[in-house]
């Protein structure tokens, strides 16, 4: 049974940032999570209105239609979820480029992989399996739009190496037993591959910030 905190009124809640590291810890006590590239969502629901922030607080509700109508379909009439915007190739990859083209953004949907709040109830303070569990409960039979993104429990590195040999940005590695805290963190860790798109679009932004 989960503890229950009311929440202040609907505001933007600033995301969690893991810390880059070169490579994900092995052994066990760890959640490891697929990195997709796009950009991130605070999916709120209040009633019938739908926000969805991006970590600099501006809402996006509106250049996302079915991530807003699926967050109206979930049977709540309150949450707030932590969540990556994504267009998807032809091969079913997230694809940067995609996302950021207006064409493309009705068919962009979110991997959501953590809940702070439902039903006026603050989570973050909960254990991080427990919010996951919640939120499983929150997506079941949600239409397109919102979609839970799956973790793997235990040893990082092989996640880190499939996830490089598909092509994919990288894997976010967060301990068991965590609670959701605003900010950077030093406690949820980022290992991106560095063959892939949104490594390399890091570089020319470094390069040409410095040059």
């Amino acid at each position: 049974m989960l503890r229950s905190t009311r929440l202040a009124p609907p505001q933007f809640q600033s995301p969690c940032r893991p810390s880059p590291v070169a490579a994900p810890p092995a052994g066990p006590g760890w959640l490891h999570e697929i990195k997709h590239d796009g950009f991130r969502l605070m999916v709120r629901r209040d009633e019938a209105r739908v926000q969805a922030f991006t970590r600099k607080g501006h809402d996006w509700a509106a250049r996302f239609p079915a991530v807003a109508a699926a967050a109206i379909a979930l049977r709540a009439s309150s949450f707030l979820i932590d969540s990556e915007v994504v267009a998807a190739d032809a091969a079913g990859l997230a694809s940067f480029n995609l996302l950021r083209q207006r064409r493309h953004r009705k068919g962009a949907f979110c991997w959501a992989f953590d809940l702070l709040e439902l039903e006026g109830r603050d989570l973050r303070r909960e254990p991080i399996e427990h919010r996951k569990v919640e939120l499983t409960r929150l997506l079941k039979g949600a239409p397109f739009g919102l979609a839970f993104n799956e973790h793997h429990e235990g040893d990082g590195p092989p996640l880190f190496a499939e996830a490089c040999r598909r092509g994919l940005e990288g894997i976010v590695s967060k301990p068991a037993g965590s609670h959701y805290r605003s900010g950077p963190s030093t406690d949820w860790l980022k290992a991106k591959n560095p063959a892939s798109p949104a490594a390399r679009r890091e570089a020319i932004e470094d390069w040409a910030k410095h040059r």
